[in-house]
């Protein structure tokens, strides 16, 4: 006979636990904490619209739209479809090789070629500019080697669309590696074999059978790439390429038309949308079943030199990506020590730390809120509000310092006519003058990436569950703390490392909206990158990547157990 468990299941305590429905929140405090985050949410938007409308310079938007726009319009659309076909060939062909082949060194790439994720790109651009430049280490041994001279030999130029293009690719890859290697994990060697088995080639068995069911990943990591790609501004800016991010950036801080800043934020926010919807709706009609293999299908290369170059096709952008520019920032910093260390490196990684924190806290408690309550209380209006906040991550960060900044400017300037009015005191600027400005922007600007993960974890949580607590008679709040918490702990943490290392690489909108005299690890790399300061620069460039390394750790961990 099956001996009966005395074990206590979390639904049968939590109903002994519970004697009534504890109310957490009254649902008058609900619905107004429900409209504070949709007003925090399009409150920035709408700003920026009635921001646009407000041009005293029309002549100069005029001017804009006849001279650089259609500039920035190539070159952000040719910047972000090659970024993207570069950065999907690199994801995928990794991604088959490490979920298809065993061969050296497969088990420490499968987590290893997700490191560039750590090395910000503008990071690799001022490394990787040093390294190839006229001046650099590399032509200079070229030219004593060889007895050149300037002009007697060709080599390409990496401060060029060309050099920004591969940069990007070499840094944005591991988001279209992590989902089609998980879609591949899924479904791709099964029907791969499946494919072989009915007399296809391995090319046509492939293309035919799986990167049809792969295709929705892939366009998902495609889209990632995109957002990054349109929002960067410290790459665009260090390479000369005359982007919308650049463009923003110079109308407002060099020509002081906010209104033009705000106009060519709103095209470039209209573009994204747009590449937003159209991406869900290549995939909306896709349904596949998911038919994960028990056991690996992985197969043993006969040929030794054949697995040899499987290791160097997946070795090579690890190493280009993130090997070498970590190299050649370590070689920076050896040479010029005494100059490139300084105390203010402590003040650099508190405000970094400190930002990043605060947002990934906000981002991953409101994202846990809301879906919790979407699921638990099957509350229309908290999912209206998730799906709305999740939008901020298509903004790119200079859209939404533009954006951020004219709400609370307007408040502060009520805070303070109040504040004299009745006090006869002056506050100052007690929201843009601050980090409230920097932490809300980077809340907002993040928030998908935090509720893309509680979401998730969410999905895997069988209804059933949920059914058994209402029969049960177990409250919300005792079904959320003894069931769903702990299952949803990974998820949590994933997302909270996630935001808080983006905050932290986050350039352009803490480069707009810190405080005086408030500097970071990214802007105090951009400040002194921009100067030629490289050597000074590399210290704060691999504290960034330094502090990037738990969450690639913890990727990884979460693809090895899927």
């Amino acid at each position: 006979m099956t001996p009966i468990s005395n074990e206590v299941s979390p639904l049968h305590a939590a109903a002994s636990s519970a004697s009534s429905r504890p109310v957490v929140l009254g649902r008058w405090a609900r619905a107004l904490l429900f409209a504070l985050l949709l007003v925090a949410a399009l409150g920035p938007l709408v700003a920026l619209v009635w921001q646009a409308g407000q041009s005293a310079k029309a002549g100069l938007w005029l001017h804009y739209a006849s001279t650089v726009l259609p500039t920035y319009l190539a070159n952000s659309a040719l910047l972000a479809a090659a970024v993207a076909l570069l950065a999907c060939s690199i994801g995928v062909a990794c991604a088959w090789q490490i979920e298809r082949y065993e061969f050296p060194g497969r088990r420490f790439l499968s987590w290893a070629l997700l490191l560039p994720m750590a090395m910000p790109a503008y990071v690799a651009a001022y490394a990787l500019t040093d390294f190839f430049q006229f001046s650099g280490p590399l032509q200079t041994a070229l030219r004593e080697a060889f007895s050149w001279r300037k002009g007697d030999y060709w080599f390409p130029e990496l401060v060029s669309m060309p050099g920004a293009i591969v940069v990007f690719g070499l840094t944005l890859y591991p988001y279209v590696y992590l989902l089609a290697r998980g879609a591949f994990a899924d479904r791709g060697t099964e029907l791969f074999e499946a494919a072989r088995t009915l007399g296809m080639s391995k090319k046509r068995a492939w293309w035919r059978a799986v990167m049809p069911v792969a295709r929705p990943a892939v366009a998902g990591g495609a889209m990632l790439v995109v957002m990054e790609t349109l929002a960067d501004f410290g790459t665009v800016s260090y390479f000369g390429v005359e982007s919308f991010t650049t463009g923003i950036y110079r109308a407002w801080q060099n020509m002081g038309d906010l209104a033009a800043a705000a106009q060519l934020a709103l095209v470039l926010l209209a573009i994204v949308l747009v590449i937003v919807w159209l991406e869900k709706r290549a995939r909306q009609r896709a349904r596949y079943a998911n038919v994960r293999a028990r056991k690996s299908l992985r197969v043993r290369s006969g040929n030794s030199a054949v697995a040899w170059l499987r290791f160097v096709l997946c070795a090579t952008p690890l190493g280009l990506g993130f090997v070498l520019p970590c190299v050649l920032l370590l070689r920076l910093l050896a040479g010029e020590l005494e100059v490139a260390f300084t105390v203010k490196i402590l003040t650099w990684v508190g405000n970094s730390l400190w930002v990043g924190l605060l947002a990934a806290l906000l981002a991953v408690l409101i994202s846990i809120y809301l879906n919790a309550h979407a699921r638990l209380a099957r509350h229309p209006f908290a999912l209206t509000v998730e799906k709305i906040l999740s939008f901020g991550y298509a903004v790119p960060g200079a859209v939404l310092a533009v954006a951020v900044l004219l709400p609370l400017a307007w408040l502060d300037n009520r805070l303070i006519d109040a504040s004299k009015a009745l006090l006869n005191v002056n506050p100052g600027l007690l929201l843009t003058g601050s980090v409230f400005a920097l932490v809300y922007a980077s809340t907002l600007r993040f928030y998908g990436v935090a509720s893309a993960n509680i979401a998730a974890s969410y999905a895997r949580l069988p209804a059933s569950l949920d059914d058994s607590a209402r029969v049960l008679g177990v409250s919300h709040k005792d079904t959320f703390r003894r069931v769903h918490w702990p299952l949803l702990r990974r998820g949590a943490l994933a997302a909270l490392l996630l935001v808080f290392i983006d905050s932290v690489k986050e350039l352009p909108a803490t480069l707009t909206l810190r405080p005086f005299n408030f500097d970071t690890l990214a802007t105090m790399t951009y400040t002194l990158a921009k100067d030629e300061r490289l050597a000074e620069a590399a210290l704060p460039s691999l504290t960034m990547v330094l502090i990037s390394l738990p969450a690639i750790w913890l990727l990884a961990r979460a693809q090895e157990k899927q």
